[in-house]
């Protein structure tokens, strides 16, 4: 059986590959859903209740997935699972004729993008060694905001000529190549105590249970990442509301997805480099160095001191997502054993989620009393305090 080192970079670009195809998909649907939904007569409220569920769904099947990953030996069978549900059931948009039919291919798709999304980034930590943990998901994030610019792009070009049921056609295409890729690229990785045994795709099938680890305590480093990113998350609001607040300052609705363009380069290009310095230096201040940029960005839609600073600040917005999405997986990862990842990753994509939809409430409700600029100060604040709470947290030194 070959050693991990010589099959971690293939696990980890297939991975990459995956996710790029597979956001490629999602976000060709994605950006014109809410159109779609309006010519079959359903409203904003109808959208609401649509992402409200979906995203609630995503949320608990993170936490159950995230057990599961813990208790079963073999992981690819829930993350390939994952990919051909979410993808055999975009395409059947083009075949929906009322909003609740939407309301089910949706439930579907982010049960099936929670289940398989802790499983994977367990799988991503037990593929790489202890150093290069940052790196492996800056470059899988790197990859999935690449999709999120490839698709809004080819669904832009697809729509003049088939229409919003022929772009659900087409995201069939990325989307099957994702399960191809996903099927036959991805090696299961069995944990181990000093190193990983990655087994050939032939002996995937079915999924035995791994020894039970249900007494396992996590330790106090992973509750303090913990608490600190819940409540940074209670100022992070749905990014809906940084539209609403580019709208105030003349910014069209329809230059939205424009908007979503630039952040995401932005993301896509310092993705990867932000892991691999994590690896490097102390993940907690990189983490603390993007919620000071998150603080720098709302507290200048606070202000929206004119269109050139919105767009400018936008694309200074793409590099918080950098500075933590791939960097706080690695903190929470390195901060728990080998044994209880999937369940520590589960519990904080959990808090993450409810936080979230915590903080879109109560946005939504202080822009509604106090004004627009309010909710944005708050937030500025919030992750302020989060920030300097995330200096003080301290890791123990990583392999060289």
């Amino acid at each position: 059986m070959p050693p991990a080192d010589q099959t971690t970079p293939r696990n980890v670009y297939v991975f990459g590959v995956t996710s790029f195809l597979n956001d490629t998909a999602t976000e060709m649907a994605y950006w014109i859903l809410p159109a779609f939904i309006a010519s079959l007569g359903a409203g904003p409220a109808k959208l609401g209740i649509i992402e409200g569920v979906a995203e609630s769904v995503a949320s608990f099947a993170k936490l159950f997935s995230g057990y599961l990953s813990d208790h079963v030996s073999r992981r690819k069978p829930l993350v390939v699972g994952g990919y051909v549900v979410a993808n055999a059931v975009k395409p059947l948009l083009a075949l929906v004729s009322s909003w609740w039919q939407i309301l089910g291919i949706r439930f579907a798709d982010r049960f099936a993008k929670g289940v398989r999304g802790t499983a994977r980034d367990v799988m991503v930590a037990d593929s790489v060694g202890a150093a290069n943990i940052g790196s492996a998901y800056g470059l899988i994030q790197a990859m999935d905001s690449a999709g999120a610019i490839a698709g809004p792009l080819l669904a832009l070009a697809l729509i003049g000529s088939f229409g919003m049921r022929g772009v659900f056609v087409w995201a069939a295409v990325p989307g099957a190549l994702c399960i191809l890729v996903a099927w036959i690229g991805i090696r299961e990785v069995r944990r181990g105590s000093s190193q990983f045994s990655v087994v050939s795709s032939q002996s995937s099938k079915g999924m035995p249970l791994a020894p039970n680890r249900l007494g396992v305590r996590l330790p106090f480093s992973f509750y303090y990442v913990l608490a600190v990113v819940a409540l940074f998350s209670l100022g992070n609001s749905s990014d809906m509301f940084l539209v609403l607040r580019a709208g105030n300052v003349g910014i069209p609705a329809s230059h939205a997805p424009l908007l979503g363009l630039v952040f995401n380069v932005t993301f896509t290009l310092a993705s990867w480099p932000a892991g691999k310095f994590s690896d490097r230096f102390s993940r907690s201040t990189i983490a603390a160095a993007g919620y000071a940029v998150f603080a720098v960005v709302y507290f200048v839609f606070a202000l929206a001191p004119s269109r050139r600073a919105i767009w400018l600040t936008m694309a200074f917005y793409g590099l918080f997502y950098a500075l933590t999405n791939p960097v706080l997986k690695a903190l929470v990862v390195e901060s728990v054993g080998s044994d209880v990842r999937g369940r520590a990753l589960g519990i904080y994509f959990f808090i993450t989620s409810i936080t979230t939809l915590l903080a879109s409430v109560i946005t939504g409700a202080l822009w509604k009393i106090y004004g627009a600029a309010m909710p944005f100060y708050l937030s500025a604040g919030i992750a302020a305090v989060s920030a300097v709470a995330l200096l003080a947290h301290r890791t123990s030194p990583r392999p060289a």
